[in-house]
């Protein structure tokens, strides 16, 4: 029976490094992207199947005669007038007002909120005095802050700004300061052992770290804050401004059922919409690059 080598022999090397890679192998990840097409088609079929089924209810709540004609009109009429409002350029004047307020209100409340949960994580004095309060301004129905702002900034996009933030800020503040203290404290310690200052720290560890959670904070706290908004275009009628609320509303005024739910289908649309071009495609890539989520 021959010898074994040595280990300083050149065929053991050979072997040694043979078997290290064939172990490399089995980290190494085959991409096996699917087709553009169904790659679209896996992410829509289920949502059309949702939406397929909403309709069928509606159908079936309609034929039923459940409610009047002119209360509960059907899907098609509904949908003709969807189309026909579509055609104007009034309704996406209204849809682009609609989503400035919505950008320029959540970035307030993201810069807000973020600054409030990092405040919170630093400080154990700023986590007792507010960190209680923070839950307590989230749990607060947004459409409740609409008196006051209007006192504060009339009639006028300041307020819904100023309910928008206070509807979203709590959600964002909330989802870091649970991702901050969910973290490793390993990190931390690897961190200083490294000689970062507090501010680097945070950049380069803490909140890396926390991504996930921030990300679910973000989705929640545009949920708050979309609601926010257009609670608070039912109430704040700017003069000469046209939004999805003040139609909405106009709608509500005037007795149009067709034009009532025609606006909720785009509400809704444009919610699943930002749902899941942004902060479903965030948090789905942040899962991949931690090796958490399934690839697509």
């Amino acid at each position: 029976m021959p010898a074994e080598p040595h280990l300083d022999h050149p065929l053991a090397i050979d072997r040694v490094d043979a078997d290290l890679a064939g172990l490399d192998q089995l980290d190494t990840h085959v991409d096996a992207t699917p087709p553009l097409a169904r790659r679209v088609w896996s992410a829509l079929w289920p949502k059309v199947a949702a939406v397929g089924l909403v309709v069928l209810v509606w159908q079936t709540a309609v034929w039923t005669h459940w409610r009047k004609a002119y209360q509960l009109p059907g899907p098609t009429a509904v949908g003709r007038r969807l189309l026909d409002d579509l055609g104007t350029g009034e309704l996406w004047a209204a849809v682009g007002n609609t989503m400035n307020r919505a950008v320029v209100g959540f970035a307030i409340a993201l810069v807000v909120g973020g600054l409030i949960g990092v405040a919170v994580t630093v400080s154990k004095s700023v986590r007792t005095a507010i960190g209680s309060l923070i839950t307590g301004l989230q749990t607060m129905p947004s459409i409740a802050w609409f008196p006051m702002a209007i006192m504060l900034f009339g009639l006028a996009n300041s307020a819904i700004y100023f309910v928008v933030a206070l509807g979203a800020a709590p959600s964002i503040a909330n989802g870091l300061i649970s991702g901050i203290d969910a973290m490793p404290p390993l990190l931390r310690r690897v961190g200083r052992s490294m000689g970062a200052s507090r501010v680097a720290l945070y950049r380069d560890f803490v909140v890396p770290a926390a991504l996930p959670s921030v990300v679910a904070g973000l989705k929640q706290g545009w949920a708050f804050a979309w609601r926010s908004l257009l609670a608070g275009e039912l109430l704040v009628v700017v003069p000469g401004m046209q939004t999805i609320g003040t139609r909405l509303s106009f709608a509500r005024d005037f007795n149009d059922p067709e034009g009532v739910l025609s606006l909720i289908v785009v509400i809704l649309v444009i919610g699943i919409v930002i749902d899941s071009l942004v902060f479903n495609r965030l948090e789905q890539r942040i899962l991949r690059h931690r090796g958490l989520g399934a690839h697509a």
